[in-house]
């Protein structure tokens, strides 16, 4: 596969508009096919006229039809013909993945919104990739951008067995540097041993599995490498109590107050404000706003080490003041 440069940046990109008061272009498409492509993972590939660019790592807001908003990473190749997203059946979830895979059908039509990425390959001497399961469908994306750039890179994919883990051909097309791990026959492999080599480890998958990692590099002393993207928020039993603090929001000219036991996001909102909103647990990045003055409490599972010490913008829905007082962009 032979295509552009691989896009690397010294920090992840938002190609969703100017910072701020975020309108990412939503757009209606049609569903062109679909494809199990393991046992409960159903691939729906989206075409329609001016599709947008976009990077490995990029996801959309696929919108339900009963109006809630569902993240899913872009797996297929970054070209113009089409979007492709995987979705795992979760009976027991939030009811994204039910709709797709009892109601969807080829020909129908879908809303979108988007393309985000906070999820970028930034720039790194290699790179170490580790899915489990689902997980996989950011990071395919990039093994296959960088095997075909000739840079340095390994794939490690977890899942508990073969039959449970879409897109297999595709890794096994890229080699050696690809490896499958089903835990069922052989086991999880010991984490530690999959991040030697220099670079950055981009990691998604459970929960448990991103903590394992994040443990490993910080025994090693290299937490600084890790970038990872979550299904859902850890618990964060470190975290300070919410203290109340007051917002200024420059362009509507209000001034708020958000007690300690609310969120900026539910006082914004509530203000006649409009922030897009979806997640509410800091791992969407879809209320991201610029931060004029004041110092934030950052307590999102988005923003790179560096992002934060920018102290530029702030996920509403988790992060908060850390003195009496932040100015927003709104």
């Amino acid at each position: 596969m032979k295509g552009e440069p691989v896009t690397l940046v010294d920090h992840p990109l938002e190609d969703a508009g100017p910072p701020g008061r975020r309108e990412p272009a939503v757009r209606e498409l049609t569903v062109r096919g679909l494809v199990l492509e393991a046992e409960d993972v159903l691939t729906v590939e989206l075409t329609g006229a001016g599709l947008p660019a976009w990077t490995p790592g990029a996801h959309v807001d696929l919108i339900i039809n009963d109006g809630t908003v569902r993240q899913y990473s872009l797996c297929g190749t970054p070209d113009a013909t089409s979007l492709t997203v995987a979705v795992r059946h979760e009976p027991g979830g939030r009811g994204g993945s039910d709709w797709v895979h009892r109601a969807l059908r080829p020909g129908d039509r879908v809303t979108i919104r988007g393309v985000k990425n906070h999820f970028e390959l930034e720039r790194a001497d290699g790179y170490v990739l580790i899915a489990g399961g689902v997980g996989i469908t950011p990071l395919l994306p990039m093994a296959e951008r960088l095997a075909a750039e000739g840079r340095a890179w390994r794939l490690a994919y977890i899942g508990r067995t073969a039959a449970r883990m879409p897109f297999l051909e595709r890794i096994r097309a890229l080699g050696p540097r690809a490896t499958v791990h089903e835990t069922a026959v052989s086991g999880r492999p010991p984490i530690d041993g999959l991040l030697d080599g220099p670079g950055l480890v981009y990691v998604c998958g459970p929960g448990t599995l991103i903590e394992a990692v994040r443990d490993a590099l910080d025994a090693r002393g290299q937490g600084e490498r890790l970038r990872a993207e979550y299904f859902r928020a850890p618990d964060d039993a470190d975290a300070a109590e919410p203290g109340a603090f007051t917002l200024r929001l420059e362009r509507s000219g209000l001034d708020l107050a958000v007690p300690a036991g609310r969120s900026a996001l539910d006082v914004v909102t509530e203000a006649g404000v409009d922030v897009l909103r979806d997640c509410e647990e800091g791992i969407c990045g879809s209320c991201e706003t610029t931060v004029l003055a004041g110092e934030v409490d950052h307590r999102d599972h988005v923003l790179t080490a560096r992002e934060r010490a920018a102290n530029a913008c702030m996920m509403l829905c988790v992060s908060r003041a850390a003195g009496p007082r932040l100015v927003l962009d709104l």
